[in-house]
């Protein structure tokens, strides 16, 4: 199973909201070969660390490609390039943030910002993303620990606030899908 990690919290001068260019980001992996299998229902998190940055919009999907996982961060950064994306500083405020979570069973031990980490090396610290994620691999155990996806949530810190978004229909950006 592949999972890739979405969000964002400042509005794109293209798509509008963070919750609509989330939603243009995913047609954008789509319309570069990456089929989305399934996708969480949008969370909304205040932002971690804790800052007066805009709370984001948060979600998870479950794709399927032909890529390895280097060539899809290499898309992914692409994807992100496309949509107005600027890197600066960590944890910044930003349009949109896409992240490979989780690439099947792989283990990649990447150690500095250049080389691929997978799965995710502070997935497991995240209500934002550990909740969506519940949501397309309630199944999912973490490849090198073994720990399930309920063990983790329930590890969280609890000054994480991440809840649910009433999704109001309409495509990526706001109906819970389920590809068939």
């Amino acid at each position: 199973m592949i999972l890739i990690g979405i969000g964002g919290n400042l509005p794109s001068e293209t798509y509008g909201p963070p919750r609509a260019t989330c939603g243009a980001a995913l047609a954008l992996l789509e319309d570069h070969g990456t089929r989305i299998i399934k996708r969480s229902r949008w969370f909304e998190s205040a932002p971690v660390p804790a800052s007066d940055q805009p709370w984001y919009v948060n979600g998870v999907v479950a794709v399927d490609c032909a890529l390895d996982p280097v060539e899809l961060i290499a898309k992914i950064l692409r994807v992100e390039a496309d949509l107005g994306r600027e890197r600066g500083t960590l944890n910044a405020a930003r349009i949109v943030d896409l992240d490979l979570l989780a690439y099947d069973d792989t283990v990649l031990n990447g150690n500095d910002r250049e080389e691929a980490t997978v799965p995710h090396p502070r997935m497991t610290e995240r209500a934002f993303v550990l909740l969506p994620m519940q949501d397309v691999a309630p199944g999912w155990r973490h490849p090198s620990t073994g720990q399930g996806i309920d063990e983790l949530i329930a590890q969280l810190p609890e000054d994480q606030a991440c809840r649910p978004m009433e999704d109001a229909g309409g495509a990526y950006g706001t109906e819970y899908q389920e590809a068939t």
